[in-house]
């Protein structure tokens, strides 16, 4: 496994980094709790020492199926990361979108980063995590009913407090970034990437490489299509909303499969997966510092983790982006 900094912090992650987002089964169609335990710690056992989660993971359920997980497992081996401000407890801040829970009972979700808010919620996901401190603590999205430094202020609170390691933001822009950085050192900006979403590289990308900030990419996978394995007229399961994704459907769905069968014969020649060309591709480009891949199960784990030992020569990787070149998103 490569091990990457996040930023000017002390802070040192895997460069694949476990996804937990499937696990607390919100917007996947359900989780098993006891694959995902043992996808966890099987990650481990493969150099995955890095963990990012999220308290609105199945509304804490992420989180407490990662505390389980790690438990027996030396708490400096591993890296917890988790994010704060998406409250579907509490009818405040900026109203987000409405989604149904785990049980399919109606789920109004506020993005909402008050000072009170995130010591509570800090609290919260200590003890769901059951741990005593967060390695990189991330603002899952911005507030605009908050201004950001009486976010970033609690921040600092909790470092100095000791309950935080690291400052993170997620899904931030560089104008937001910028503001920020009035406050608190951030190490790092969790934000979308992957082979047909790389929107980041014409701003976020520069000036985090400039400013010595780690980008943490999540959905590299594009939420599974890259995998190759999502052809028409899939089925998924009840709960699982990827099929509203524009990616999933019609000429899109039609277009990405047809660069990804362009790519199987390198990946045959490497004798790996689809998955894990992305994968390793990801972690290649400029400015990405880790990639977030989620496994709902042992097997999942271990075919992410293999990811990093493929090498992709410039000239492979300059093939590959000349093909995505082709690929136009509607």
């Amino acid at each position: 496994m490569e091990y990457r900094q996040l930023g000017e912090s002390d802070v040192k992650a895997s460069a694949i980094t476990f996804g937990a987002w499937a696990i607390g089964g919100w917007m996947w169609g359900g989780t098993e709790r006891k694959d995902a335990v043992e996808a966890i710690r099987v990650s481990y056992e493969q150099g995955v020492t890095s963990i990012d989660t999220a308290a609105v993971y199945g509304q804490g359920l992420s989180e407490e199926i990662v505390g389980e997980a790690l438990q027996g497992i030396p708490r400096d081996k591993v890296q917890i990361m988790t994010k704060f401000g998406m409250r579907w407890d509490l009818a405040k801040g900026d109203f987000a979108f409405k989604s149904k829970d785990n049980d399919g009972k109606p789920l109004d979700i506020y993005k909402y980063a008050g000072k009170e808010s995130i010591i509570k919620e800090c609290e919260d996901s200590l003890r769901r995590l059951k741990t005593d401190y967060i390695d990189l603590y991330q603002q899952h999205w911005p507030d605009v009913t908050t201004p950001i430094s009486e976010t970033m202020e609690a921040l600092a609170e909790l470092v100095k407090s000791g309950k935080v390691r690291a400052v993170g933001v997620s899904n931030y822009d560089k104008a937001q970034m910028i503001e920020a950085e009035k406050t608190v050192k951030l190490a790092s900006n969790q934000v979308p990437y992957s082979m047909v979403r790389r929107d980041i590289e014409k701003e976020l990308v520069p000036y985090c490489i400039e400013h010595k900030k780690a980008i943490l990419a999540y959905s590299p996978l594009q939420r599974g299509v890259l995998t190759g394995k999502i052809k028409e007229g899939y089925t998924f399961n009840e709960g699982d909303n990827r099929g509203e994704s524009k990616y999933f459907t019609g000429v899109n769905l039609e277009r990405i499969n047809a660069f990804l069968d362009g790519l199987r014969p390198l990946a045959a020649d490497k004798g790996v997966s689809l998955a894990q060309l992305v994968i390793r591709w990801t972690l290649e480009q400029p400015g990405i510092t880790i990639a977030l891949v989620g496994a709902r199960d042992a097997r999942q784990a271990i075919q992410n983790a293999a990811a990093i030992r493929l090498k992709l020569s410039a000239g492979e990787i300059a093939e590959i982006n000349r093909r995505l070149e082709g690929v136009k998103i509607d």
